[in-house]
C-alpha cells in the first residue's frame, strides 16, 4: 500500500455547529453542507491544501456508513480525554506570533485552549485547542520546518 491520505474525516455531534466553528469562525472556505438529500450522506469539506481535504460528517452517519455501532450520550471525562488524545492534528504556521493568533482565533470560535501556547522542548512555539466536538489540535511553528510559500 503506497501512504497516501487524501481526507482526514471527523466525526461531529452537529454539522450544522461544526460548519460555523471552521467556516465562519476559522474563516476556512467550504461549499457548505452537501448531501443532506441523502440518508446518512450529509458532509461538509474544506480544502487544507492540494490534494487534502477535511471532511466534517455526522457521528452517527460516519458510525452507520462504516459498519459501527454510534454511541449514545455524553462521554465520561476519562473517556473524552482519552478519545481526544488517540489523534492530534497539528496545524503548524510559519512565525511564533501566528501560533498566538490563530489561537486566539479559535478561542474566539468557540475552541477550548487546552494548553495555552509555549516554548516546547522540541526548540519551537506550540499550543492546543479542541473544538467544540473535542478533537484536539496542535498549532505549532518549528523553526526546523518551513513551509512553502503559499
Amino acid at each position: 500500500m503506497k501512504p497516501r491520505i487524501s481526507v482526514i474525516t471527523l466525526g461531529v455531534d452537529s454539522l450544522e455547529r461544526a460548519l460555523v466553528f471552521y467556516r465562519d469562525g476559522l474563516g476556512w472556505p467550504t461549499e457548505g453542507i452537501l448531501g443532506s438529500d441523502v440518508e446518512h450522506g450529509a458532509v461538509v469539506f474544506f480544502d487544507l491544501q492540494p490534494a487534502l481535504k477535511l471532511a466534517l460528517f455526522a457521528r452517527r452517519s460516519l458510525a452507520h456508513d462504516a459498519g459501527l455501532t454510534a454511541a449514545g450520550g455524553p462521554a465520561e471525562p476519562v473517556a473524552a480525554t482519552r478519545c481526544a488524545t488517540e489523534c492530534v492534528l497539528s496545524h503548524n504556521v510559519a512565525t511564533r506570533d501566528e501560533v498566538d493568533a490563530v489561537l486566539a482565533q479559535a478561542c474566539a470560535a468557540g475552541a477550548r485552549i487546552t494548553q495555552p501556547p509555549r516554548d516546547t522542548f522540541w526548540g519551537g512555539y506550540a499550543g492546543y485547542f479542541q473544538d467544540p466536538d473535542g478533537h484536539l489540535w496542535e498549532v505549532a511553528w518549528n523553526p526546523k520546518w518551513p513551509l512553502p510559500a503559499d
